[in-house]
């Protein structure tokens, strides 16, 4: 495991010289609380052996801070859910498996075909194609349902990730119970003969109680409630967390043992490309750039891309006003690399639940800023051993 030092100094803190010279972040900075702004960056200096070693800088994080996480979470879903077929690889498949998802309990949906894959076939390696390139809510959801809730929940415990419950699907409404319940999966191979067949399951975690009411009112179908919008039901997981999921894919090496997820090199590589991938890059699935430009997705970004030497490993995430990206971005020809994570909430009317939020206003111009900041700052700095980055090189031409 590499040097990692942690500095809330603001003497020291890099983040907060960036912070303060930066005079388009500046209003957002003064209103880091109404805006509940956090956010967590790592700066990496390299050794004489490519080494790398980090110091983590932290700007109004608390993880006690409520912020809904969104697309973000599934970013470790989609890395356990390498990490399970890792542990089923006697049975002989893989992320390019055949994938069957099936019923058994109400309110469950069946995937028995994907028409955006190739030969209209799912799979693991499919599902996270779409998590990572355009953030696909159903994809998010078959693998939930592969994993299981109890399932997820413990090993996110095992590798410390102790501030995160991910408890329920995405874009549909579930009861609880409901979403304690998940489909049963089945994998096959090309000659359709059964390779694994996995029963429905029913989680029987049990959650920490929350208290996270926010805001001053929301909706209910047409109707508005005049209370606090209660997220205690809602999944959790803090920035920290988020960050650190990201250094353990990024870097594994880096982590404790038990941390790190237990995938092939060959499984890493691939989810890597995927990260780093503009929409247009994939052929299965296909997307327009007209609707999903190189810097969909990629908010931290926004003012650093395109850039044929810079990409940007990440998972954002966007709902009910807050807005998070957790990125690890790479320039080839300038040697700069770095770590950044940030969320904030856009939604000034303090009404959830209305599809009305300062995204444009507010949440994308605060992520726009941070990124170049940040960047800049790291073209400027002076390091010992320029970072060999030829391992986050790929070839995007190739389909996986």
């Amino acid at each position: 495991m590499q040097t990692v030092e942690t500095s809330n100094d603001p003497a020291k803190n890099s983040l907060i010289e960036v912070l303060n010279e930066s005079p388009g972040l500046q209003p957002f900075i003064q209103g880091k609380d109404s805006l509940r702004i956090q956010i967590v960056y790592t700066k990496i200096d390299r050794d004489g052996k490519n080494q790398p070693h980090f110091t983590d800088y932290h700007f109004n994080v608390d993880p006690d801070s409520y912020f809904y996480p969104a697309s973000t979470v599934k970013m470790p879903v989609a890395f356990l859910a390498l990490e399970k077929l890792n542990a089923l690889r006697g049975k002989g498949i893989d992320r390019n498996s055949i994938m069957v998802t099936d019923s058994s309990f109400n309110g469950e949906e069946v995937a028995y075909t994907l028409p955006s894959a190739k030969d209209s076939k799912a799979s693991i390696a499919h599902y996270i194609k779409q998590i990572f390139l355009v953030s696909d809510n159903d994809a998010f959801n078959r693998l939930y349902e592969f994993l299981g809730q109890e399932y997820i929940y413990d090993q996110l415990r095992k590798k410390g990730l102790n501030n995160s419950v991910i408890r329920h699907r995405l874009a549909i409404i579930r009861s609880a119970e409901q979403n304690r319940h998940t489909n049963p999966v089945s994998f096959y191979d090309t000659a359709g003969n059964v390779l694994y067949d996995q029963e429905a399951q029913m989680s029987n975690a049990v959650f920490p109680q929350f208290n996270d009411k926010l805001g001053r009112g929301y909706y209910s179908g047409n109707k508005l409630i005049d209370q606090p919008f209660d997220f205690s039901l809602k999944n959790h997981i803090s920035l920290t967390d988020l960050h650190q999921v990201m250094k353990a894919m990024i870097f594994p090496g880096a982590m404790n043992k038990d941390q790190r997820f237990d995938i092939s090199e060959e499984d890493r590589s691939f989810v890597l490309r995927y990260m780093s991938s503009f929409p247009r890059e994939s052929k299965y699935p296909y997307y327009d750039t007209n609707e999903h430009p190189d810097d969909y997705a990629k908010f931290l970004g926004r003012q650093i891309l395109p850039n044929p030497n810079i990409r940007i490993f990440s998972k954002s995430g966007w709902a009910y006003g807050f807005l998070t990206d957790v990125a690890y971005v790479i320039d080839i020809e300038n040697k700069v690399e770095f770590m950044l994570s940030a969320t904030i909430l856009c939604n000034s009317d303090g009404i959830f639940n209305d599809d009305r939020y300062d995204f444009e206003k507010t949440g994308y111009p605060f992520m726009q800023e941070l990124g170049k900041a940040v960047y800049q700052y790291e073209l400027k700095r002076q390091r010992k051993h320029q970072p060999d980055l030829s391992a986050f090189k790929f070839d995007y031409t190739r389909e996986w």
